[in-house]
């Protein structure tokens, strides 16, 4: 900022007693980059978990740029936090942003008069308060459609409409300005969106299309080329560089050129970042929502595209300001967090090569380390660092980073991380942290606590089992503990269960958790048998694949897990173990599970064989109020994933009578059978956990098209 004041100071000369035209352009145009670098540096504090601090310093600031930060602040604090009193804020003052955001365009763009565009601008007079007016409509809507309300929801999807034309009308300026001045952005360094033919106008009654991004594998320069504010001396020859009438003709058209290059003028860019930031987002959320609920976005106007998305925000990130910080948080985000539930993703020898769809391990390992130096006091990038490990199957170092990072100052951070803490000891099978951690959930964070008891008494219940079964030293004080807590927890789930709802509607894991202890009190009276020793399948192995956990799992835990979903495990009688055995729907959950683990330690030909059985199944049968409905759908998303591996590897798994088979025509085979399980889930009624399942789904779509696009042989007439 200090520099940028400096300019501001140094704009009107001291011999001169009253400022030219042309030096009060200069002087005002200093004066507001000054604001826009004061409050995003404030607004920046927040990455390093100062949010308070933030907030008291962007107080001292009136203009749109500090209201936009004051919005950022309090949208990070309800998006991690999901408290409804704290969404209820975000939404207040995000309205407030907006209006004046609004105001401050229409102001710029009337004193602008009849020009559009100044000569030498990139973007038209008013764009970097239309840019603060999108990404205020894009967090209100994404609180909105977090709140607990319907309405509240509707009117989310109202504003993310609002937002992509704004965003749409600055990525065109953006477009045509680089057309007229015939710059492309330099290959090899920087991404260039390709927007030579812009997305057509928008109005009420046509789709939102997209314009396809070219791919790249550009890994992010250890050397930032975008900076918001660039190094200059105070003198007035460096306050002229400024100008917006100035024009660049140090390059020849056409000559290919960097960020730092194009967008030299500090407004032009934070509206860049700024845009490719909530643009991505904007790509990457709607990319990512369930089959059902995608087509019928799509029907109003809504239609993602992960690849663009994904590309925007890594542009983003070359900025270094907040705009570039929380387009780098959800990348990592999306990489580390949703991307890991899924399994249908291209290879590391495909990601090298350029794939977006996939995990460029490399690229995120620099972007952390980058975040990480900028924000050394954050423990959110730590918690990063820690899904980095867990991605790579280093569960022990990520429990060790988490353990480490439990006193951030911003509790909602803590709260992030003792939910992460608790599923990697999930993972780990260490029931002991895995109930502590879930427990702590309670005291952080009010978003579940009926999924949070549930996955406490889980673990109680595997202790339980473990001393039941132990064979040395069996401590009977101890079984009847565990036992007794178990069911503790587990009772205490449906009495908080309802307090959280998403548009109106349960939330999914609390239906789910409602279901099982329904089930389990039912079993437990017509067998006779205690309520804890009626569960059946682990209940933390299930809820282990369900967040995908055995991706992240090595071979010594595959093998434990194993050992956890063996019916032996049961604490009663020979009898009432083999009617919960017999159970239609138990059985299914027991063969899915175990599958996931026999395709995760390789022995796909086992996979298959056990799903035959689910396979099998009529949707009738598992049909009921306390059933669980989801086996079935996702015994055909294994199948999916099965055939996915085997396309990837057939050096592996064509067998013997397909020697003579060639390996072509067998790989498209193979595609075809993964796009007609995967085509089958995304089409299935609906059921329990469908939207859990449903983004499985979309990314395994996502890459079998982008494969297609990237194989020719894939889609050709055998």
């Amino acid at each position: 900022m200090s520099r940028l004041l400096g300019w501001a100071r140094g704009a009107t000369p001291k011999h001169s007693s009253q400022a030219t035209p042309a030096q009060s352009q200069e002087d005002l145009l200093a004066q507001q980059i000054a604001v826009i670098e004061d409050a995003m540096s404030h607004a920046a504090m927040i990455m390093n978990d100062d949010i308070d601090g933030a907030e008291e310093q962007l107080r001292k600031g009136n203009s749109t740029f500090h209201s936009l930060g004051m919005g950022v602040c309090i949208f990070m604090r309800s998006v991690l936090g999901f408290e409804k009193g704290v969404m209820l804020e975000a939404s207040n003052r995000l309205y407030d942003t907006e209006n004046a955001a609004w105001e401050e365009m229409k102001k710029a763009q009337k004193e602008a008069g009849t020009q559009t565009t100044l000569p030498g601008k990139i973007y038209p007079p008013g764009s970097e308060h239309a840019l603060v007016l999108a990404e205020a409509q894009l967090m209100s809507a994404i609180v909105a459609v977090l709140h607990e309300s319907l309405t509240e929801g509707i009117k989310g999807f109202y504003k993310l409409r609002k937002a992509y034309i704004t965003l749409d009308g600055i990525m065109e300026s953006e477009s045509a300005y680089l057309k007229q001045q015939g710059i492309k952005l330099e290959n090899g360094k920087d991404i260039m969106l390709n927007m030579a033919a812009p997305p057509k106008s928008v109005d009420d009654d046509e789709d939102l299309e997209f314009t396809d991004a070219a791919e790249s594998g550009i890994p992010t320069p250890e050397e930032y080329e975008g900076h918001l504010a660039r190094e200059v001396d105070e003198s007035a020859q460096k306050l002229k560089q400024l100008s917006v009438e100035e024009k660049n003709t140090s390059k020849v058209p056409g000559t290919p050129e960097t960020a730092a290059d194009v967008f030299t003028n500090p407004i032009d860019a934070f509206v860049h970042s700024g845009a490719n930031m909530c643009f991505g987002i904007l790509l990457l959320i709607i990319s990512m929502v369930p089959p059902a609920f995608s087509r019928l976005l799509s029907i109003i106007g809504f239609r993602g595209d992960r690849e663009r998305g994904v590309q925007m925000l890594w542009q983003s990130t070359r900025f270094d300001n907040i705009n570039g910080a929380v387009a780098g948080l959800m990348i990592l985000a999306y990489y580390n967090g949703l991307l890991g539930f899924s399994d249908i993703l291209p290879s590391d020898e495909d990601v090298e090569n350029g794939a977006v769809m996939g995990y460029p391990k490399t690229r995120c390992a620099a972007l952390l380390a980058q975040m990480r130096s900028r924000y050394p006091e954050s423990g959110l990038w730590r918690l990063e660092e820690a899904r980095v490990l867990a991605v790579k199957k280093e569960l022990h170092e990520a429990i060790k980073i988490l353990e480490n990072n439990k006193a951030s100052k911003m509790r909602q951070v803590t709260a992030l991380n003792s939910f992460e803490l608790s599923l990697d000891a999930m993972y780990v099978q260490d029931f002991t942290l895995m109930r502590d951690s879930f427990l702590r959930c309670i005291e952080l964070n009010d978003w579940s606590h009926s999924l949070y008891y549930y996955l406490a008494g889980a673990a109680e219940l595997e202790l339980y089992r473990n001393a039941y079964h132990s064979t040395a030293d069996k401590n009977e004080s101890d079984m009847r503990m565990h036992k007794k807590k178990a069911e503790e927890f587990f009772r205490k789930a449906p009495t908080v269960a309802g307090k959280k709802r998403f548009m109106s509607k349960p939330l999914p894991f609390e239906q789910f958790v409602l279901r099982k202890i329904q089930k389990w009190e039912d079993r437990a009276k017509e067998l006779g048998i205690d309520f804890t020793d009626a569960v059946g399948v682990s209940p933390v192995f299930e809820m282990t694949y369900l967040w995908n956990g055995t991706k992240k799992m090595q071979r010594p835990e595959l093998d434990k897990a194993e050992a956890l979903l063996s019916w032996q495990r049961l604490t009663v009688p020979a009898e009432a173990a083999a009617q919960i055995q017999a159970e239609i729907d138990e059985e299914a959950l027991h063969n899915v599970c175990l599958a996931a683990v026999y395709r995760n330690q390789e022995k796909l030909a086992e996979a298959k064989d056990i799903l035959k059985d689910v396979l099998a199944i009529n949707k009738v049968d598992i049909k009921g109020p306390t059933k669980d409905d989801y086996p079935l759908p996702a015994a055909h998303y294994e199948m999916a994933v099965i055939s996915w591996v085997e396309v990837q590897n057939p050096q592996l798994y064509m067998s013997e009578a397909s020697d003579a088979e060639d390996e072509t025509a067998w790989k498209r085979k193979k595609l075809d059978e993964c796009h007609t399980w995967l085509d089958t889930v995304g089409k299935w009624e609906g059921y329990v956990l469908d939207a859990r399942f449903g983004m499985r789904v979309n990314t395994g779509q996502d890459t079998l098209n982008w494969y297609r696009r990237e194989h020719p042989w894939a889609t050709a007439t055998p």
